[in-house]
């Protein structure tokens, strides 16, 4: 009996002990770790990450931009891309509550800021102050486009960029300008001259490898990391710019060249069909916008852009397209809304679809529906009278911000290849004779539309 006591009792000691084993190691884990940032499930992420290189570059970069009053806001696409993800618990976060770094702290070579320069009052000791904190900073700088037009200005540089490198980490900062269409622009980052190529992983750089425009954002305040930022207060809208952000400058040395051998009309009837075509232009933009449509210069309205930066004044309209895929039932009716009752309407949405409206002074608005195949793109014509089909042929292409009129506007980013498929390789000799059924090099006939259809596809207003 004795014995069997003692095989009890060893049980029940071995039990207690195991208990009390597994509570230490359930105490360790869920609460000493806790406290003290040990623990394996939080090594990502956690207290310790507070002290990583980039989450100190970043603060000091912060302070930096903070005690000299630089208006930069947070443009990062991989931190805004995790704050959107969270973004009602981030915009809650009070500064001082951060138990982790989830932001900041991620891997990568740079963090990227804007900068509204025109914000900017005290440009002057910025890179003093900056070295005095341990930075080695880096200023990109070229021409400014926007006075590219001005002789006299001409030449005249801007900053367009600053890299400064604390450590083994980069803080980009793209120095985003205003411009007369109300937007934002940055420049490309072209290093000139003797500038050490190894200073930071250049092509790992989010921005700088073109031009970009962008919407003037609303800006807020929230706390991210610990950190106080400004950030787009849409941060979804932002981040969908940037792919589609790329920008061509007018080719304003090649407009003078133009008018040196052909001399602008500058008649008081010229003047005055460019006046009327530009405001037609932008109420059609406006309303667009509005109905959330893409659309982009076309035909002549585009070769006056990229031949003269000027609307051509012998052209009589307005001419703009859009991929048949972004049709809206409600484009007719939006445009009807702001006054420009509807001319025609040719085709229709599967097939060879063209609108047209009535502008004042008698200037015209022309919308060519573009549709794509495996190997090019095509936008359709129709000869009223005898219900004979066109078809327009295009090499496929991108779109890209410009600077029109006063506007941020579309073209296709591939514009030479555009303007050579409509007016052929002759395109700078001024053509004032146009037969859009036969003088286009692209033009090709597409068959007849059936008799039984005209009703639908011939419509005249």
């Amino acid at each position: 009996m004795s014995r069997i006591n003692k095989n009890v009792i060893l049980a029940v000691l071995t039990l207690t002990s195991s208990a009390f084993l597994l509570f230490q190691l359930y105490y360790y884990k869920h609460y000493l770790s806790a406290k003290n940032g040990a623990g394996v499930s939080k090594s990502k992420g956690s207290r310790i990450g507070f002290d990583s290189t980039q989450w100190r570059a970043v603060k000091k970069f912060i302070m930096l931009t903070s005690s000299q009053n630089v208006p930069v806001f947070l443009i990062d696409p991989l931190i805004l891309e995790l704050i959107n993800k969270d973004f009602e618990q981030v915009k809650n976060t009070s500064h001082g509550s951060t138990s982790e770094c989830k932001f900041f702290c991620v891997p990568r070579d740079f963090t990227a800021f804007a900068l509204r320069y025109h914000l900017w009052k005290n440009e002057e000791g910025w890179f003093r102050i900056a070295e005095n904190m341990g930075f080695q900073c880096l200023k990109i700088e070229s021409r400014d486009p926007r006075l590219d037009g001005i002789d006299s200005l001409f030449g005249t540089e801007i900053p367009l960029h600053y890299i400064c490198r604390l450590a083994s980490h980069a803080i980009h900062v793209v120095v985003f300008h205003e411009r007369s269409g109300n937007y934002l622009w940055h420049g490309h980052l072209r290093l000139k001259g003797p500038v050490d190529r190894k200073f930071v992983p250049f092509r790992k750089l989010q921005f700088g490898r073109y031009p970009g425009a962008f919407d003037r954002p609303e800006l807020q305040q929230i706390t991210v990391d610990g950190l106080e930022v400004l950030i787009p207060k849409d941060p979804m809208h932002f981040l969908e710019e940037i792919p589609h952000s790329r920008f061509i400058e007018c080719r304003y040395k090649e407009a003078r060249a133009f008018f040196q051998q052909y001399l602008d009309d500058n008649t008081a009837e010229a003047m005055a069909f460019r006046k009327s075509a530009k405001e037609l232009l932008q109420l059609a933009a406006r309303t667009l916008q509005k109905l959330g449509v893409r659309f982009w210069l076309s035909s002549g309205t585009c070769l006056g852009w990229y031949r003269q930066c000027n609307i051509i004044p012998y052209s009589k309209d307005v001419d703009l397209g859009i991929f048949v895929q972004d049709y809206k039932s409600d484009i007719i009716s939006a445009f009807q809304d702001v006054g420009l009752p509807l001319k025609h309407k040719f085709g229709k949405v599967e097939d060879s679809l063209e609108l047209s409206f009535q502008g004042k002074d008698d200037v015209k608005l022309d919308i060519f529906f573009f549709y794509e195949e495996t190997d090019h793109m095509w936008n359709g014509g129709t000869q009223a009278k005898t219900g004979k089909k066109f078809k327009y042929l295009f090499p496929k292409f991108t779109l890209c911000w410009t600077e029109f009129v006063d506007m941020k506007i579309h073209v296709p980013c591939e514009t030479i290849d555009y303007i050579e498929a409509n007016y052929g390789k002759t395109w700078k000799i001024p053509v004032k004779t146009w037969d859009w059924k036969r003088s286009p090099p692209n033009v090709r006939p597409n068959g007849v539309w059936p008799i039984s259809e005209w009703d639908e596809v011939i419509q005249l207003y």
